[in-house]
């Protein structure tokens, strides 16, 4: 349920979003052609920047400034929006445009290794730390809105190779496969599953500037934490330098914070974690069973933008809060209307951020 959405009316909506790769020249940027779901035109802007701090003992976020996409869809939309004379709605958009937002790569192995080193490319010439999600499990979201993924498990441990491949030794932050630990607590995939994501977080850390982070869902999905620890542990956990919680989803922060520090307590050296806040600035809806006719965690109406990304969290074992959802994509074609997951969907976007204000 990364942009995609788990089962169980549990899960969170997450975005597949498979950048097009750039004409990094300069990292210019071309005119905005219409923002679509599944690509950015080019990584522009990307001015030479004085290096990054050093990572803080202790957390390795903190002290590096977190990438903002030049040509992510909302930036896209902004300067639509500005040539079409809709100045209030392009100001307000900014409060997502000009915010770092992680990159989603799903599917395309043959390109998957160039989209990587693309984006870190212009990332490191503007100074920024990307975060980028992994999202190509198989049978990912379990056959639900996001499904999708690679074909079988051989084509996954070359997907994550090549993935990897783009890295160079390049700093970056890398949340594992959304919603694919707790989906595995479920009984989906569970053996085939722990096997690939440990595989997948060896692979990662094996290059050495690779900061990863194994998706553990959301505090109102896998209730029993000692459960859920031992399934981290089973998926490489060890390896990781921590978990990601709420990804997707409209969970508050406090009650991320409690739940991550309860799993972080059941799992031996206590890792670290971060936390989506993208979407949950007014927390989860409060009615209980459907909204509007589909799943109270997708789409739903009356949200607002969280925190922002930082690496001040007030809490040892957090390491950041960041915006692993993209705001203003979908989260599935839950109700009539409603775009695919993952999809752009500036109307959802502005009204997320004008109830920010």
């Amino acid at each position: 349920m990364a942009n995609v959405v788990a089962g169980g009316g549990t899960r969170t909506g997450s975005v597949v979003l498979a950048f097009a790769l750039a004409v990094l020249s300069g990292c210019e940027r071309a005119d905005p052609p219409e923002p679509t779901g599944s690509a950015a035109a080019a990584y522009g802007n990307c001015t030479p920047s004085p290096a990054p701090a050093r990572p803080v003992a202790g957390n390795p976020l903190a002290g590096r400034p977190f990438f903002v996409d030049p040509n992510g869809p909302a930036a896209l939309q902004v300067a639509r929006w500005e040539g079409q004379q809709r100045a209030a709605d392009a100001a307000a958009l900014r409060r997502i445009s000009d915010r770092p937002v992680a990159l989603w790569v799903g599917d395309d192995a043959g390109s998957v290794g160039a989209r990587v080193d693309a984006v870190l490319g212009c990332a490191v010439a503007q100074g920024q730390l990307p975060v980028l999600v992994a999202y190509n499990i198989p049978n990912r979201d379990c056959g639900s809105y996001s499904s999708g993924g690679a074909a079988s498990r051989d084509e996954y441990r070359s997907w994550i190779r090549a993935f990897a491949s783009g890295v160079r030794g390049r700093p970056v932050a890398v949340i594992v496969e959304p919603d694919a630990v707790a989906h595995a607590v479920e009984g989906c995939d569970s053996e085939s599953r722990y096997e690939l994501l440990a595989d997948a977080v060896q692979v990662l850390k094996a290059t050495g500037s690779a900061v990863v982070y194994l998706d553990a869902g959301h505090p109102r999905w896998i209730t029993d934490v000692n459960r859920l620890a031992a399934a981290l542990q089973r998926a490489g956990i060890a390896h990781a330098d921590g978990f990601s919680l709420n990804v997707a989803n409209f969970v508050s922060t406090p009650d991320n914070v409690a739940y991550g520090n309860r799993i972080s307590g059941a799992v031996p050296g206590k890792p670290h974690f971060v936390i989506d806040t993208s979407r949950n600035g007014a927390g989860e809806v409060e009615t209980a069973g459907d909204v509007d006719g589909g799943p109270r965690w997708c789409n739903p109406p009356g949200r607002l933008l969280g925190k922002p990304p930082t690496t001040d969290t007030g809490d040892p074992r957090v390491d950041a809060l960041l915006w692993i959802k993209r705001p203003g994509e979908s989260d599935g074609a839950c109700r009539p209307g409603e775009p695919p997951a993952g999809q752009w969907w500036p109307e959802y976007a502005l009204d997320l951020a004008q109830r920010s204000a």
